[in-house]
C-alpha cells in the first residue's frame, strides 16, 4: 500500500483502475530525509473543521459505533437479488482460489514498486499464474514480452501473497455469513503455515526496517491486520491453543519487528502501529495498546506532529495523505467494535478532516494537485469518495453515506448505511486561500485557477519542486505535475523527482536542492517564504533564499486581465556565472515558430533527466518569444515568454505519466548572475491576443 505501490493516472488519461490495484502498488523508495520540519501543529477543536462535509450525531461527536450484523446480512441476501448475485461472486472467487492457490515457504517477497519493464517503467499487468512455471514472460500495456527475472519475480510474490491473504480475510467472512465450516478450516489452517513458517522466510532490511512476510515492513502490517481480522472471526471455532500459538509465534514477534522501524513522523508509521493496536485489542493487551498509541512514535505523536494546521500530511503528497488515513481506518472499525472508540476519539475527528481538507484544494474538474511524489496508477479527485466510503462505517459523512448506498461490499453488506440520508451535497466552492501550514496556496480569479508549491517540510518523497505551480483555465487543464512511474524504474530518480520535470527555475539544468537525508541542522528541508498573497489583487509572491546552496529563487504568480503571468527571478552567487532556466510543461500542442532548428545532443553538458526529452527543437530568441497552445477541447493559448536580452528556447517532448505518455514541455535558458523570466499565458477567445511586452509591473 502507499509507500509500497501506488500510481495514479495524470490527465487527460482519467481511465479508472480498481481500487485493489491502487492499494497494491504503493511502495517506499529507499532512501529517506529527517523529518526536521515536523509539527506539531495546532489542531484545535478538530471536530468544528470543515463541518458543512460532516455529520454530526446526538451526541456532537462525528464518529460512530459501527455495526456487525451477521444475522442482518443473511436476511438481505435473502430479500434481495442483486446482493445474491455480489454473494454468489464473492463465494466462487474465495472458493476458487482455495482450490488452485497455496502460498510456498520458498517464494522471497521483493518489492512491488520493481513489478515494472525494465524497457520504460510501465507497470507489468500481473495475473495469478506463477511466472516461470506457467508463463514464460509477463506483459505491461506498453511492454508486450517482459522477461522473467528473480527481481521482478519476487515483486510478482508481493501481489500473489497479498492476494492470498485477503482472500483468507474473506473466507473468515463467508464462515460468519454461511456458518460453513470449511471456510473457517481453511482460515486456520492458513494462520498455521504462517505463524509455523514465519521463521522460515529471511529477515529482510533493505528500506527502513526489517520485514519476513513481504520485502518491507509497509506491506508486512497491512496484510498483518487482515490476519489479525480472519483470527478474530474464527476465533469461536478455534481451541485456546491455537489461539496463543497464533499470538506466540505470529502476532508478537511480528509486532516486535514491525516496532523496530519507523521511529519518525511519517505515513508507514501510522500502519506499523494501527496494526500493532489492533493485535493488542485482538489479545486485550493493554501494554501492547498503550505503546502503539501514547508511545515516543506511536499514532498520537503521528497525528499530532505528522497532520498539518490545515488538516493535511506533512509530506505533501495528495496520495500519501489519503494513504495515512487508509492505514488508520482498519484499526477505528476494530476499535469501535471492541467499544474502544473513545479512548482515540480525539485522533480520529483529525483524521475525518484529512479526508475533508483536499476537497478545498481541488481544480475545476475536481482533480487534485500533485505536489510531492505519487505514481500513476491513479489520477486523485476530490471529494475523497474512496477514503469516505471506506469509513463511513466510523466516520460518517454525507459523501461516504453516499457512496456506501451506491456500492455492494463486506462493509455495507453487514452495516448498511441508514436508508434516505445518502442524499447529494453541494460541494464547497474554492477560494483563494493560503495554507500556510503546508506550503501551498490557491489563487482564483477570472476563469484562472492556479495551485503554489512554495516550501517542504520534510525529505520524505520531497522532489525537485520547490515554487512549481500547476493552472487550470476553466476545466482546461493548462499545465499539471507529472506524477511518477514505479520507484523501482530508473525514470523515478532519472527524471520524475528531478526539476525538469517540474514548472521550475533551474540553475545549470538542476532544481531546488533536495531535502537531507541525515538530518543536517544546517540544511533542513525549504519552508520558504510567501511574501505577499493578495487574492484581492490577483497575486501571490513567495522566495526560496536557498533554492541550491548557491543561489535564491523569487516567484510571483499574478492573474491580470484574463491572463496567468509568471515571474520567475533566479539570483546566482556562484563565482562562475551558470546557465540560468525555466520548465514549463503543458497539456495542449505547441505549434514551432519556423527558426526552430533539431537539437542533435539535448542532454550534452546537462544533467540526466534531459537524456529523457525527445524531438527537441530550439532557436534563439531577444527579449521575447510567443507560441500558440491547441488543447484537446480546440482551445487555443497563446504563451509568450518575456526574457532580457538573448535567450534560448528549447520544445520538446517529455515524459508524462503513465508511461509511455509524453506531453510537450519548454525549457528556456539564459546565461548570467540573475535573470527574471516574464511568462504570459492568455485564451485567445474573446481575449486580448496580443500579449503587453513585460507583462503587469512586479
Amino acid at each position: 500500500m502507499m509507500d509500497s505501490d501506488r500510481q495514479f493516472l495524470p490527465s487527460p488519461a482519467k481511465q479508472r483502475f480498481s481500487h485493489l490495484a491502487f492499494w497494491l502498488c504503493l511502495l517506499l523508495p529507499p532512501v529517506w530525509a529527517a523529518d526536521g520540519n515536523a509539527g506539531p501543529f495546532p489542531k484545535e477543536n478538530p471536530d468544528a473543521v470543515y463541518a458543512e462535509m460532516k455529520r454530526t450525531g446526538n451526541s456532537g461527536s462525528t464518529w460512530r459505533r459501527p455495526l456487525e450484523d451477521w444475522a442482518g446480512a443473511r436476511q438481505r441476501l435473502a430479500g434481495d437479488e442483486s446482493w445474491r448475485q455480489w454473494f454468489k461472486a464473492k463465494r466462487a472467487g474465495v472458493d476458487d482460489w482455495m482450490t488452485r492457490h497455496r502460498d510456498r515457504v520458498d517464494w522471497v517477497a521483493g518489492w512491488g514498486h520493481e513489478f515494472v519493464s525494465p524497457q520504460d517503467g510501465s507497470f507489468i499487468k500481473w495475473t495469478p499464474e506463477i511466472p516461470g512455471e506457467e508463463v514464460s514472460t509477463l506483459a505491461s500495456n506498453s511492454d508486450p514480452a517482459i522477461a522473467v527475472t528473480p527481481v521482478i519475480f519476487r515483486a510478482w510474490v508481493v501481489s500473489f501473497r497479498g492476494r492470498h491473504i485477503t482472500t483468507v480475510q474473506d473466507a473468515a467472512r463467508l464462515w460468519q455469513l454461511t456458518g460453513d465450516v470449511r471456510y473457517a478450516e481453511w482460515v486456520a489452517e492458513q494462520l498455521d503455515f504462517y505463524a509455523v513458517h514465519r521463521e522460515r522466510w529471511p529477515v529482510q532490511d533493505r528500506f527502513y526496517g526489517p520485514s519476513r512476510l513481504f520485502g518491507q515492513p509497509l506491506m508486512e502490517a497491512v496484510y498483518l491486520g487482515k490476519l489479525v481480522e480472519a483470527a478474530r472471526l474464527i476465533w469461536d471455532q478455534t481451541t485456546d491453543e491455537q489461539r496463543q500459538a497464533w499470538r506466540a509465534k505470529l502476532f508478537e514477534p511480528e509486532v516486535a519487528m514491525l516496532n523496530q522501524s519507523m521511529q519518525r513522523i511519517h505515513n508507514i508509521a501510522c500502519y506499523l502501529r494501527a496494526t500493532a493496536a489492533q493485535v493488542a485489542l485482538l489479545y486485550d493487551d493493554q501494554t501492547m495498546w498503550r505503546e502503539a498509541l501514547d508511545g515516543p512514535w506511536g499514532l498520537r505523536q503521528q497525528l499530532r506532529q505528522g497532520v498539518t494546521g490545515d488538516y493535511l500530511w506533512f509530506e505533501q503528497s495528495m496520495g500519501y495523505n489519503e494513504f495515512a488515513v487508509s492505514g488508520l481506518l482498519p484499526l477505528f472499525v476494530a476499535a469501535g467494535l471492541a467499544d474502544r472508540t473513545g479512548e482515540i476519539a480525539d485522533e480520529m475527528a483529525i483524521v475525518l478532516n484529512m479526508m475533508l481538507a483536499p476537497t478545498w484544494l481541488r481544480f475545476p474538474d475536481d482533480s487534485l494537485p500533485n505536489p510531492a511524489d505519487n505514481s500513476a496508477l491513479r489520477l486523485h479527485y476530490a471529494p475523497l469518495k474512496g477514503a469516505l466510503l471506506r469509513a463511513y462505517r466510523v466516520l460518517p459523512t454525507p459523501v461516504g453515506v453516499a457512496e456506501a448506498g451506491r456500492v455492494k461490499n463486506w462493509d455495507t453488506l453487514i452495516d448498511p448505511p441508514e436508508a434516505g440520508v445518502g442524499a447529494p451535497m453541494a460541494l464547497p466552492v474554492v477560494i483563494s486561500r493560503n495554507f500556510d501550514f503546508t506550503r501551498f496556496a490557491v489563487l482564483k480569479a477570472d476563469g484562472w485557477q492556479v495551485f503554489f508549491h512554495y516550501g517542504q517540510l520534510t525529505g520524505s518523497h520531497a522532489q525537485e519542486e520547490l515554487l512549481n505551480f500547476e493552472a487550470f483555465w476553466g476545466t482546461t487543464d493548462i499545465s499539471h505535475d507529472a506524477y511518477t512511474v514505479g520507484y523501482g524504474s530508473p525514470m523515478h530518480p532519472g527524471y520524475f523527482t528531478r526539476g525538469l520535470s517540474h514548472n521550475v527555475a533551474l540553475i545549470n539544468g538542476e532544481g531546488s536542492a533536495r531535502p537531507p537525508v541525515d538530518g543536517d541542522p544546517a540544511s533542513l528541508p525549504q519552508r520558504g517564504v510567501m511574501l505577499a498573497f493578495n487574492p484581492a489583487a490577483g497575486t501571490m509572491t513567495a522566495e526560496q533564499p536557498l533554492y541550491r546552496p548557491d543561489a535564491s529563487v523569487r516567484r510571483t504568480l499574478r492573474i491580470a486581465a484574463g491572463s496567468l503571468w509568471d515571474e520567475v527571478t533566479i539570483t546566482s552567487r556562484a563565482e562562475t556565472p551558470p546557465r540560468l532556466g525555466l520548465a514549463l510543461h503543458l497539456q495542449g500542442k505547441v505549434q514551432p515558430v519556423t527558426n526552430m532548428v533539431p537539437v542533435d545532443a539535448f542532454c550534452a553538458g546537462n544533467p540526466e533527466p534531459f537524456s529523457y526529452w525527445r524531438e527537441v527543437r530550439v532557436a534563439q530568441f531577444r527579449g521575447e518569444a510567443g507560441f500558440n497552445v491547441t488543447y484537446a477541447s480546440g482551445q487555443v493559448f497563446r504563451v509568450t515568454f518575456f526574457v532580457p536580452g538573448e535567450f534560448k528556447v528549447y520544445l520538446g517532448s517529455a515524459p508524462d505519466s503513465p508511461v509511455p505518455a509524453r506531453r510537450d514541455a519548454f525549457y528556456i535558458e539564459t546565461p548570467g548572475r540573475q535573470v527574471t523570466f516574464r511568462t504570459q499565458i492568455v485564451p485567445l477567445v474573446d481575449r486580448n491576443p496580443n500579449p503587453q511586452p513585460g507583462g503587469p509591473d512586479p
